[in-house]
């Protein structure tokens, strides 16, 4: 045997290795006992259309919820096009590609950012992973469940439009965080979206977050039409969590790789994401947050076989 077929075959016997572990790994997450089971709150934030300014809102949330003291997680979920170590300045050694190709640990490929968070970055330019397979799924379901420490808080910025990783990434989470923007196509496209997930995949309730508002008034009024549309043809619940005011400080902060609640505290933008924050904190007293990993669940087993088979 060659020296070449050698080193092929014993890589594909670490990869079947690491397979195996976290097939087992899973099963026994399946069924964690009460004292190891930690709740974490999972927020999926989508917008449909690109744009609007989702991953920085992502990041912004992130920081913000940090220097309150809760432990974060962000996961770059636009898996061909991520950006979010860009806008927070960081340099990943590894991507989530490392974790779904079995060769790392989701702990080895995690990147330290402002506050401390902790970011799962995405590869960019790639097109392996842009429609996860089950197989996938499942071994990214399992590296979260292998993490040695857990986050109080994972908020999965999605990538624009209605892929099938964008719906799965939506159904696995606790709750799901529509961002909009007053441009007519942005609301079509969010639109699109909360109508799939609700009468394909049964998705009842929605979270409304208006961006680029130029005052309070226009985000509120942003909200009633399009809550009028959703109210009369999808049988949803849809809550308003409030706007975000355009802000010169936002660009600046972007320019500079910060997150303008860290570069700018003080910036209308970075005000209105902070108050945010309390309502965020509110959703795990509600009935829908059915508290653990959510993402690694049976319920979200079901989901993943329905999003990839339907």
């Amino acid at each position: 045997m060659s020296v070449s077929t050698t080193s092929v075959n014993m890589r594909a016997g670490v990869t079947r290795t690491r397979r195996l572990d976290q097939a087992s790994g899973l099963r026994a997450a399946m069924n964690p006992t009460p004292s190891k089971r930690r709740q974490v709150q999972v927020i999926a934030v989508s917008s449909g259309k690109g744009g609007v300014g989702k991953s920085n809102v992502v990041a912004n949330l992130a920081v913000a919820s940090a220097r309150q003291g809760r432990k974060v997680m962000v996961m770059d979920a636009d898996l061909a096009l991520g950006n979010m170590d860009i806008l927070l300045g960081l340099t990943p050694q590894y991507t989530i590609e490392d974790v779904l190709s079995g060769h790392r640990r989701l702990e080895d490929v995690l990147i330290t950012g402002p506050e401390g968070i902790q970011l799962l970055p995405a590869t960019s330019g790639g097109q392996a992973f842009t429609q996860l397979t089950h197989e996938q799924q499942l071994l990214l379901q399992t590296a979260f469940l292998e993490l040695p420490r857990t986050p109080d808080l994972l908020l999965i910025d999605c990538a624009a439009g209605i892929s099938a990783n964008v719906l799965y990434f939506s159904l696995v989470a606790h709750e799901t965080l529509v961002l909009v923007s007053p441009d007519p196509t942005s609301l079509t496209d969010a639109y699109a979206l909360i109508k799939i997930l609700s009468t394909r995949y049964h998705l009842q309730t929605f979270r409304l977050l208006v961006n680029k508002v130029k005052h309070v008034q226009e985000g509120k009024e942003v909200f009633r039409k399009f809550s009028l549309v959703t109210d009369r043809f999808l049988s949803i619940s849809l809550d308003y969590v409030g706007c975000i005011p355009t802000d010169e400080y936002v660009t600046m902060a972007v320019a500079q790789q910060r997150a303008v609640c860290d570069l700018y505290p003080r910036a209308p933008a970075s005000r209105a994401l902070t108050s945010l924050l309390s309502t965020l904190d509110g959703w795990r007293g509600d009935h829908s947050w059915q508290g653990g990993f959510q993402l690694f669940g049976p319920s979200a087993l079901a989901a993943t076989r329905t999003v990839t088979e339907g």
